[in-house]
C-alpha cells in the first residue's frame, strides 16, 4: 500500500552553481522532529564535553594531592634520623632494655614449670668487652636469635588445653570410682567431653605410642623437648601413628570412654623424665 502524499516530504538539494539538483524524500514526521533531534544531539555533546572537563579537573586535583603526600613523606623521612640519633629515654636502647625485661619474665615462667629455660647471658651483647660497643643492628641480631630459640621452646613445650572444657577430675589422690573406700593416685586431669569431640596436642613433638594401653584404653603418648611427654587417654579414635611428627594444635584423636572409664571424657597427663607432674601448671603462663 502506497503512503499518503502528506506523509512524505521532498527535500530538494541544489548545488552552488545551480547546475545540479537532487531530491530526497523524507517522512514528514522526521522533518517536524528535526529540532528535537538537533537538541538531543547537542545535549549529548554538551554532556560528553562536561564529563571530559570534570575528569581532567579531578585528575589534576588527585595529582596535586599525590604530590603533597609525597612531599610530606619526604619530610617525615628526613626527620627520622634526627630523632633516632639522640640517645635518651625512648630511644632504641630503651626499647631493647624493655624487651629484655619481658624476655626474662617469660623465662622465669618457663623455669617455674620445671623447664630448663634459656640463659640471658650474652643476650643483647656485652658492651663492656674490650670497650667495644655493639651497633643497634648487632644487638637486634642477638635478640632475634634469642627470640627464635624462645619461640621454638614454647612451640615444643606442652601448654594450654587439649580441649576447651571444664575439669571432672584433678591431679593427685582421689576416691577410686570403681572401688568404694579406696583411694587412688590420679596422674593427670580429666576434661569433660562427649564421644567424638576432637582432641588436640598441646605441643609439637613426635608420637611414641598410639594404641591400647590397659586402663588408659585407646591412648596416645607424644614426646617433646626437655624430657617432657604428654599422654591422652580413653580415646574413641586415634588419628596419628607412631613415629609421626605433630605440631601444636593438631587434631590427634577423639574423646571416648575406652579402658578404665566411667563415661566419655579425656584423660590428659604431662610427664617429666617419665614421671607425671601436675598438668595444671602448664595450662597457662599466669602461674
Amino acid at each position: 500500500m502506497s503512503k499518503k502524499p502528506s506523509e512524505i516530504s521532498t527535500v530538494v538539494i541544489i548545488s552552488k552553481n545551480h547546475q545540479h539538483t537532487r531530491s530526497v524524500q523524507i517522512k514528514t514526521k522526521h522533518l517536524n522532529r528535526i529540532r528535537h533531534y538537533v537538541f538531543s544531539t547537542l545535549s549529548v555533546v554538551v554532556v560528553l564535553v562536561g564529563l571530559v572537563i570534570y575528569l581532567r579537573t579531578e585528575n589534576t586535583r588527585q595529582e596535586q594531592e599525590k604530590q603533597q603526600l609525597l612531599a610530606q613523606i619526604v619530610k617525615l623521612k628526613g626527620a627520622v634520623p634526627v630523632a633516632s640519633a639522640e640517645v635518651k629515654e625512648g630511644s632504641a636502647q630503651s626499647y631493647i632494655q624493655a624487651i629484655e625485661g619481658k624476655l626474662k619474665t617469660i623465662n622465669s615462667y618457663l623455669k617455674r614449670r620445671g623447664l630448663k629455660g634459656f640463659s640471658n647471658k650474652g643476650v643483647g651483647g656485652d658492651n663492656n668487652a674490650e670497650g667495644k660497643k655493639l651497633s643497634d643492628k648487632e644487638v637486634y641480631s642477638l635478640y632475634n636469635d634469642y627470640l627464635n630459640r624462645l619461640v621454638g621452646t614454647i612451640a615444643f613445650t606442652p601448654m594450654g588445653y587439649p580441649r576447651i572444657s571444664s575439669f571432672t577430675s584433678f591431679f593427685g589422690y582421689r576416691n577410686d570410682p570403681f572401688e568404694d573406700g579406696h583411694a587412688e593416685f590420679h596422674p593427670g586431669i580429666d576434661f569433660k567431653g562427649h564421644k567424638g569431640d576432637e582432641v588436640k596436642c598441646t605441643a609439637s613433638g613426635k608420637v611414641v605410642f598410639a594404641g591400647w594401653s590397659g586402663g588408659y584404653g585407646n591412648c596416645i603418648r607424644i614426646a617433646h623437648i626437655n624430657n617432657l611427654e604428654t599422654v591422652y587417654g580413653h580415646l574413641s579414635k586415634i588419628k596419628v601413628k607412631v613415629g609421626q611428627e605433630v605440631s601444636v594444635g593438631d587434631e590427634i584423636g577423639l574423646v571416648g570412654s575406652t579402658g578404665h572409664s566411667t563415661g566419655a571424657h579425656l584423660h590428659y597427663e604431662v610427664r617429666k623424665n617419665g614421671r607425671p607432674i601436675n598438668p595444671v601448671n602448664f595450662l597457662t603462663l599466669n602461674k
